[in-house]
């Protein structure tokens, strides 16, 4: 079997635990995919893979946060907490504002 390189939490989290992949989460059409890496979180602006497969060949986990097994539905909010510790918070309502993606907890350890 195997194994993500991510994490779900609660109903809004998502925890990168895998440096090799990075994951691009989708939400629903209408909102930008997001391309989250082990250093934050950034808006993708490539083409986005057509498969599970065609993602891991370019070292990616495709993650369509609505589907039934991650958390059925689209998310106006989203925290994903990264590899390096750090957790930022997605906020959809906000696209093309500074607050679309926001730190906001960053661990010392």
């Amino acid at each position: 079997m195997f194994e993500r390189p991510y994490l779900l939490s609660g109903r809004n989290t998502i925890i990168h635990k895998a440096r090799k992949y990075d994951l691009l989460v989708i939400n629903g059409l209408e909102h930008p995919p997001l391309l989250v890496t082990h250093r934050g979180i950034t808006e993708y602006n490539g083409e986005i893979p057509e498969t599970k497969r065609d993602a891991k060949m370019r070292d990616m986990e495709l993650i369509d946060i609505s589907a039934v097994e991650v958390f059925g539905d689209e998310k106006t909010l989203l925290f994903i907490q990264t590899v390096n510790s750090k957790e930022y918070k997605v906020d959809y309502t906000k696209v093309g504002t500074p607050l679309f993606i926001k730190l906001h907890q960053a661990s010392l350890f």
